[in-house]
């Protein structure tokens, strides 16, 4: 049975983000709007997971050794927690966006710098693709960081809240809002979940028996192959069939905005989807070492994938020497 959006709801929730958005004006240009928002919301969630996921490993070792003080416990779970094998991402400090903001104001930056610069790798390279660092000393400057750890320290985004599909519905809403707000085309970043399905269904993909790969190569936030996985677990009959889909379905993606891409491994990371890969690269072009702006990253296998389905970027310049007709012909021979 097909997974329904509370569209209703979720443009609510995308509306009282909004809101917080708006309070930037006169601090920020309209276009840096998305550099405060998107990575908080993204921590928000990310933090969301992690908080639910202590509280359950927590119930776990209290049950298995009664015996344990409740420091003992929370060292346990600690420890627990940064096993990339037992969690997919963690944080070393105990910090949280509500302690952070609670504790004094006038160490505020510093605290909540040690919080970012706690999680594992694999966030700080979310991290990294949205350069929060450097808006984080802008919202200091123009003392906005307290307004927005104070606008996003509980609202409710975790996974047991707002599905992936949701929380993709949500992501995709706001950007297209901050494209419109700045002059961007929306159509860059936005395509209707309905239009994906209907795409999904048209690639007649059947529930596999074998490896079976789906590519994106301007994947955004990654709203077309979670969909189209999502697409096979509902269609799938049986506890077998969604275990075959769960098994064999590999989706692969490629997107060249770096607010998206770290949109999209935050997702990935949630879901914990460890057979899922995106890199950050232009489909359009060749990969040059030398060159600023990364290339193609599949080069060897991008007409290997089973499926493929994309939104492709229109509004890109083409022709011109701006644009990227001659290195994309390169890629024809």
């Amino acid at each position: 049975m097909a997974l329904s959006l509370n569209k209703p709801k979720l443009d609510n929730l995308a509306s009282d983000i909004w809101k917080s958005a708006e309070r930037l004006r006169g601090k920020f240009k309209s276009y840096e709007y998305q550099s405060v928002i998107l990575p908080i919301i993204v921590i928000r969630r990310l933090e969301c997971v992690l908080i639910d996921w202590r509280k359950q490993k927590s119930a776990e070792v209290r049950t298995n050794r009664p015996n344990l003080t409740a420091d003992e416990v929370a060292k346990w779970v600690k420890g627990l927690e940064l096993n990339p094998k037992q969690c997919p991402f963690s944080n070393r400090t105990d910090w949280t966006l509500r302690s952070v903001y609670e504790e004094d104001h006038a160490l505020l930056k510093d605290n909540f710098l040690s919080y970012i610069n706690g999680f594992s790798r694999n966030v700080d390279d979310i991290i990294e693709h949205f350069n929060y660092r450097d808006t984080i000393g802008l919202m200091v400057k123009n003392n906005r960081l307290a307004p927005i750890l104070n606008q996003y320290k509980e609202l409710a985004l975790g996974p047991d809240q707002l599905s992936g599909l949701e929380m993709g519905y949500i992501y995709e809403e706001l950007l297209r809002r901050f494209s419109e707000q700045s002059g961007d085309e929306a159509g860059e970043h936005f395509t209707p979940r309905e239009v994906i399905r209907l795409m999904v269904e048209l690639l007649d993909i059947p529930i596999p028996d074998r490896h079976l790969s789906i590519y994106d190569p301007a994947s955004g936030t990654g709203g077309m192959l979670s969909v189209a996985k999502e697409h096979l677990l509902e269609r799938a009959e049986t506890p077998e069939e969604r275990a075959r889909v769960e098994q064999f379905v590999t989706v692969h993606g490629q997107e060249l905005s770096p607010t998206n891409y770290a949109v999209c491994q935050a997702d990935l990371l949630i879901k914990n989807d460890r057979q899922a890969t995106v890199h950050l690269g232009n489909s359009l072009i060749s990969d040059d070492p030398y060159s600023r702006e990364p290339g193609d990253q599949w080069p060897e296998t991008k007409w290997r994938f089973h499926r493929m389905l994309s939104n492709p970027p229109f509004g890109v310049t083409w022709g011109g020497k701006d644009g990227y007709e001659k290195e994309a012909r390169k890629l024809e021979r």
